[in-house]
This record gives structure tokens, sequence and C-alpha cells, in this order.
């Protein structure tokens, strides 16, 4: 069966009786070249132990099962099962698991299903949820690198550098975590439905070490959110807001003795600044 071609999949849907979920976010591939080069430029091998989330009817899978030694697909929507039972039939090295990733505990499931192999992370993630599903993936430190299509809009976020308009909080942490680069755009006329937006791949490999010495990545993070919680505020400002318990007098000294003037904006700083004022937090509240 090709699960990219568009009669073949509607075929498939009426048997099952399945219908999109809008709620779900969900687009199935109908261009082929898209998982064959997600899986190619992932760096998938034999020697690889994959997890994808969100496998859909399976086209991604397809192809990551023809390459990686051990495939776990975490599926939420427990309506796709009897497709996938259809269209995974004979993949051997493949276990599909009908649970939400956001509640699972993605060390102990790497640990267990990928013992011997180097796990990464694959994934054409739905739009509503692309945030906290990439950052559990992250958090986890569990993957040599994970792969993901998103919106083309949130990939430019995350690899953003400092001082660009797309540059945020979420490309802070996820550049503290790994170093993303886009790979490939994907177009709406590559889904079914079509999206109203364009996609993007891009990938993430994991940091061996944080980028920079942090004393406290709780406190770094808070940093980060509260400097980018009102865009448009000084550094000073935006701070005094997420740090209540200092007075504005001393986190403009603190600032001063970072480095940084206070009228600096929290946009500008690349993750060793950050990480300098968070240091110097850490310091001064303990």
């Amino acid at each position: 069966m090709d699960l990219c071609n568009i009669t073949e999949i509607k075929a498939l849907l009426a048997r099952h009786g399945f219908h999109f979920s809008k709620a779900k976010g969900q687009n199935f591939l109908t261009a082929a070249w898209v998982p064959e080069r997600i899986a190619e430029e992932a760096g998938v091998d034999e020697g690889c132990g994959v997890l994808e989330v969100g496998p859909g009817i399976g086209p991604l899978t397809k192809q990551l099962c023809r390459r990686a030694g051990k495939v776990v697909a975490v599926e939420v929507d427990t309506s796709l099962q009897p497709l996938l039972a259809e269209t995974m039939a004979g993949c051997e090295n493949l276990e599909i698991l009908f649970r939400d990733v956001l509640k699972t505990d993605i060390p102990a499931l790497v640990r267990e299903e990928f013992a011997g192999l180097r796990p990464m992370a694959c994934a054409n993630l739905p739009y509503y949820i692309t945030t906290p599903i990439l950052a559990a993936l992250l958090e986890s430190r569990s993957f040599s690198s994970v792969t993901v299509m998103v919106q083309k809009e949130v990939a430019q976020r995350i690899c953003a550098p400092a001082g660009k308009s797309e540059y945020g909080a979420f490309s802070v942490f996820c550049q503290y975590y790994a170093e993303p680069r886009l790979l490939f755009d994907v177009p709406p006329s590559c889904f079914i439905p079509q999206p109203k937006v364009t996609s993007a791949v891009l990938t993430l490999p994991a940091r061996s070490a944080p980028p920079c010495e942090v004393a406290d990545e709780t406190l770094f993070f808070r940093v980060v959110r509260a400097s980018f919680a009102q865009r448009r505020k000084t550094l000073l400002n935006a701070l005094s807001a997420g740090f209540s318990e200092l007075s504005k007098a001393e986190l403009a000294a603190l600032l001063e003795a970072c480095g940084f003037a206070p009228a600096v904006r929290g946009e500008t700083l690349d993750i060793p600044a950050f990480a300098a004022i968070a240091n110097a937090l850490a310091a001064r509240l303990s």
C-alpha cells in the first residue's frame, strides 16, 4: 500500500470509517518524498532506536522501520489502531503504544525499549501541540537528536539568533538543549486535508553539555521567560515584573555588575548573557 497516495488513503479511511479530527490537528502526508527525506536527513540507521510521536497512518513510520533497529510509535488517537494494524503489518521492528506522550515517562520508555541502540526522536507534530511535545522530548535529555516537522513560522523561531524579531523564549529553550538547524520546507499541497500554512522540517542534535555554565536551570529559564514576557519592556522593567522579591534598584545594580545597561531589551541577549544574569541572581537570592 502506498501510504502517500491520495486514492489509497481515502480508500483506507473509508474502510475503517475514519474521520479527520480538527481538534487533534490531523493532516496526513500525500507526498512520498517527505517521509523518505525526513528519515534520511535524520540520520536513522540500524544502530538507532527511534521514538516517533503521532504516526498517523504510518508513512514516516514505514520509512523509519526500513532504516532503524527498532521503532516505537506513540499515538494518542485510539481510532487509528485498526488502520495502523493494516498499514504496518509486516513491520517486525515496530511497537505501537496508544497513549499520550505528554503523560509518558520518556526517559524510562527509552531505557526499556532502546537498550543497546542510539535513541532518536522523529515526529510530524500537530501545530496546536508542537511546543509542549518538543519541550518534553528535549527536556528528557534522552535522544541524540530530535527531528520534527512543524509549522514553518515555529521552525524559524526555534532557529532564530539573538536580535532577530523571531527570537524568543522558546528559541532560547531549544538552543539551550540542542543546536537546531532547518532542513527543508513542506508546502500545504503535500497534505490531506491541506493546512493553511507551510511546514518545515528541522533537526535538533542534542548538546553534550549546556552551552555555558548555569548554576540553577530553573532560575535560568525563569529569567528567560520574564525577559520575553513583555517584549517592548526594557530588561530591567521585565525582570522587575518577574522578580518582585528584589527592588528595581537592586536589579539595576545587578545588571550593571553583569555588564548590561538596564535599558537593554531581552531579545538582544544570547544564552551566555541570560546565564550571567541568572547566575548573578542565584548568588543574590541565596
